[in-house]
């Protein structure tokens, strides 16, 4: 298996009605999702457009979500954003740099930190439609056109990050080192 090094940036955790997170040193993670923060628990309810009908309650294969610098500035980039989008701002938990292509890590790669804490890749992060207005409300490009409430969706399509669930617990802070096994199909599987 393939692993790579980056380094987190930022970490993030609360419950803004904006869907924002704000930034700390550091989180202590437990099992059941990060300490304060909305996306907290063994189970959520699904919403319009999930997996199964919306209200209907179900494991929760979001505990934590992360971005990576490299990402967002390449969509800050394409929207021709005058400030780029922040971690904080898309309500992700970790801010990561130097793993390229952090949104197509395929389910099954583990993120590994000096802490002890590993989480487990679950899936990537779509962009949704209400971020995207939230967005559109907050930035202005640099050639002065008004941003649409889908031009984030459009723009973030395979570069929203990835969500997960913990394995081990620990504490994260900024500036940690963090070591990516990205997973791959076991030879002995044939295929």
């Amino acid at each position: 298996m393939q692993t790579l090094t980056g380094i987190l940036v930022s970490v993030h955790a609360g419950s803004r009605d904006d869907f924002s997170k704000p930034e700390h040193a550091s989180v202590e993670v437990q099992l059941d999702g990060f300490a304060g923060d909305a996306h907290r628990g063994y189970t959520r309810k699904c919403w319009d457009g999930d997996k199964q009908a919306k209200g209907t309650v179900r494991r929760n294969e979001r505990q934590w979500s992360a971005v990576s610098v490299e990402e967002l500035e390449e969509i800050s980039s394409q929207m021709d954003l005058v400030e780029a989008l922040s971690a904080e701002c898309l309500g992700a938990n970790l801010c990561i740099r130097g793993i390229p292509g952090l949104s197509r890590l395929p389910k099954g790669t583990v993120l590994k930190f000096p802490s002890g804490v590993e989480l487990l890749v679950e899936e990537y992060n779509p962009p949704c439609h209400d971020m995207g207005k939230k967005i559109a409300s907050m930035y202005k490009r640099s050639s002065g056109v008004e941003i649409s409430g889908t031009d984030f969706s459009k723009t973030a399509k395979l570069l929203r990050g990835v969500v997960g669930v913990i394995e081990t617990g620990g504490v994260l802070s900024a500036g940690d080192e963090v070591a990516v096994t990205i997973f791959e199909h076991p030879s002995w599987l044939g295929g």
